[in-house]
């Protein structure tokens, strides 16, 4: 457990590091309590027969307790597992930058980026440290919104005034560091006296935390994907748990008797007459005894609310409706897939463009580390995969369309999904290609030459005569004989 020290409570910004932390880890404390609950949802684990009643608790807490029905994972998967990153771009520059690939593969980003994006969806915010490595490189570095909290410059959207990191190790430590353009304060692992933190000077001269925020509003905080789908989920929790109630108590048809004398136990307790789930024939001597049966509860009204409230679910969460099987039956294939699928691209294409922008940030601060003048390149653009799934046939198509527009082959190779490295290698092997070209038309056969490099230029009299051609055509017969006569 973080153990703070006295809350902030003075009139006015926070003025020195102890004042900072108190601020910050109240902050963040106001945020936890939302960040987890959409962690569960995410999880599943909101359930655990949380909209049974209490008897049926006590009755099927072993039955269903690990039951799960949840669509929340499903709505945030089907749109991180879109984003991946595949290099940087900077203008006037041919191809991926290199050193930004090196940068981004050093700190294992091509995995750990996929878990920004699947926080920032769930959470609404995430957070990633730039900073310097013991080899000197920069390192990057995700981090929670549940360890981490930021502070914008006032009236700025962008500028961050200060952010700090409130860590709780496998061992019980907690871990204390405070970033602001100035200084850095970091707290010894395990000390709970913040007073006692260690104060040394940022030369990167820039809070070095870029936050990943999800869609947030001008005047707003970001949100999470979740939020409007929470309760639609949990309405369908309710619904099933219900069907489920309904499927042990009145899903079978329940028999009875009547008229028959009922016996009891030496201590008073009825005894039951039938095992009726197992005995196949129920007879009785008394003949005012009679059998019935009430009919079988239907469970397809549970099933059409539970369809309705999925279609609701697919509309606002933009996820195609086949992602559910509302409607049952094959999903659709070929023209159908990317109408149904257009919503959901669309919206992936909008988060591409808010963490892409962070991703830019994060490098230049990566630059910056190194001294590097691109530390100051805000033209940078990050190269996304093609979020739209499509048939090979139709890509492949598409991108000989795009060549009859002699678009560079290069960013048809990008296009295509071939990695910043593979594109390298391409490069690499049409080098190859063309010196083995080279080598075998040295090998082959020389053509035949004619004219005076072959030694078969005419004397310059032949040549004389050769030139002097006579006119051609009727009108020059005369003349032509005339001139053999000669």
């Amino acid at each position: 457990m973080i153990v703070p020290p006295t809350g902030y409570t003075a009139v006015g910004p926070p003025e020195t590091p102890v004042d900072w932390l108190a601020y910050l880890h109240g902050k963040l404390t106001d945020q936890l309590p939302d960040m987890w609950r959409y962690a569960q949802y995410y999880e599943g684990e909101h359930q655990r027969l949380a909209f049974s009643q209490a008897r049926f608790k006590a009755e099927f807490r072993e039955v269903f307790e690990n039951w799960r029905d949840n669509f929340c994972g499903l709505i945030i998967d089907s749109a991180t597992e879109r984003m991946a990153v595949e290099g940087f771009r900077i203008p006037d520059t041919p191809g991926f930058d290199t050193d930004a690939r090196d940068m981004w593969q050093r700190s294992g980003m091509d995995v750990l980026s996929t878990g920004v994006h699947l926080d920032a969806m769930i959470q609404g915010r995430a957070y990633v440290l730039v900073w310097q490595g013991a080899d000197g490189e920069p390192s990057i570095q995700p981090v929670s919104a549940e360890e981490m909290v930021v502070q914008y410059k006032p009236g700025s959207r962008t500028e961050l005034e200060a952010a700090a990191r409130f860590f709780l190790d496998d061992w019980g430590r907690q871990w204390v560091t405070l970033w602001t353009e100035e200084y850095v304060y970091e707290v010894k692992r395990g000390q709970t006296e913040w007073e006692n933190g260690t104060k040394t000077p940022n030369h990167l001269g820039v809070v070095p935390v870029v936050p990943f925020h999800n869609r947030s509003r001008l005047a707003g905080d970001p949100y999470s994907d979740l939020a409007n789908v929470i309760p639609i989920q949990s309405a369908i929790n309710k619904v099933t748990a219900d069907a489920l109630t309904a499927s042990e108590f009145a899903a079978w048809p329940q028999r009875y008797v009547t008229g028959l004398e009922i016996t009891e136990d030496d201590q008073g307790n009825p005894i039951e007459p039938f095992k009726v789930a197992v005995d196949k024939l129920l007879q009785a001597e008394d003949p005012q005894a009679k059998f019935g049966q009430f009919e079988a509860a239907s469970l397809s009204n549970y099933c059409d609310l539970v369809g309705l409230l999925l279609q609701h679910l697919s509309s606002i969460s933009r996820t195609p409706s086949y992602y559910f099987l509302v409607n049952g039956g094959p999903p659709p294939s070929g023209e159908a897939i990317i109408s149904s699928e257009a919503g959901l691209v669309a919206k992936v294409r909008e988060r591409m463009l808010y963490f892409g922008e962070s991703w830019e940030q994060v490098i230049r601060l990566c630059f910056a580390i190194k001294g590097d003048k691109r530390a100051k390149e805000f033209a940078m653009e990050t190269v996304w995969r093609d979020p739209e799934y499509r048939t090979e046939a139709q890509h492949i198509d598409a991108l000989l369309k795009l060549q009859q527009l002699n678009v560079p082959e290069e960013q048809l190779w990008s296009d295509a999904g071939y990695t910043p490295s593979q594109i390298s290698t391409f490069r690499a092997m049409r080098k190859e290609d063309a010196k083995a070209a080279a080598e075998i038309q040295k090998l082959g056969p020389k053509p035949e030459q004619a004219g005076p490099a072959a030694g078969n230029a005419p004397s310059e009299a032949k040549a004389a005569r050769m030139a002097h051609k006579p006119p051609q055509g009727n009108s020059g017969n005369a003349s032509r004989k005339i001139h053999e006569m000669k």
